[in-house]
């Protein structure tokens, strides 16, 4: 596969790094361009007594471990919980990234993924980029009943510290199970052994254009 350029479409701040950060390393790591928007900022996840641009300050930092470049990274305004009904603004969102970026790649959450959110970016980001890109969906086991693994990344040691030590910068979101070490590393070592690696992350095929 010919892949240089690659957007990751996250509905929320953390959800592109939690299901593709050891990718994200390992490609920047080979030099590919890697692109970022998130469609929420999350102010109304945020703890209360924090600023409700924490998130987005943790976003940043944790992209910046990723080394994905400063000026490739765009966190628009839209609401948690609400991208549904704005699905149109999101797809003409994604329309001018594509026609900026004209990305060989996009990760964007798998169809199977329950979140109303994330089932939203998924058909949007579809309908954008399906005669244009390859496109890769992410897993999130906490809100899949299944997921296909069709395509699995092989993931090195530093890899995987790369991915959670960038996860760590999301201090506002550690209480969440998802975010400790054992739950991370424990889908890495999984994916790994399906294919007899330590450690891989794996990715349900959605669109393949060679």
């Amino acid at each position: 596969m010919n892949i240089q350029k690659v957007l990751l479409i996250s509905p929320h701040t953390d959800d592109a790094e939690l299901g593709a950060g050891g990718t994200i390393a390992r490609f920047i790591e080979e030099g590919k361009d890697i692109f970022y928007i998130a469609f929420s900022g999350c102010e109304i996840s945020v703890p209360e007594g924090l600023p409700k641009d924490t998130l987005r300050k943790e976003c940043i930092e944790s992209l910046k471990i990723l080394e994905v470049p400063i000026e490739h990274i765009q966190i628009m305004d839209y609401q948690v919980r609400t991208l549904s009904e704005n699905r149109q603004h999101i797809l003409d969102d994604l329309v001018k990234i594509r026609q900026r970026i004209h990305p060989d790649l996009i990760l964007i959450p798998s169809s199977q993924d329950m979140h109303q959110d994330h089932k939203t970016v998924y058909w949007e980001s579809l309908r954008a980029f399906k005669k244009e890109s390859t496109i890769w969906g992410y897993e999130h086991p906490w809100n899949n009943l299944t997921f296909t693994t069709d395509i699995f990344v092989q993931l090195e040691q530093h890899h995987v510290d790369k991915k959670y030590k960038a996860l760590q910068e999301y201090k506002s979101q550690i209480q969440r199970g998802y975010m400790a070490k054992r739950s991370i590393e424990s889908v890495l070592y999984t994916r790994g052994s399906q294919i007899d690696i330590e450690f891989a992350e794996a990715f349900e095929l959605i669109r393949q254009i060679y």
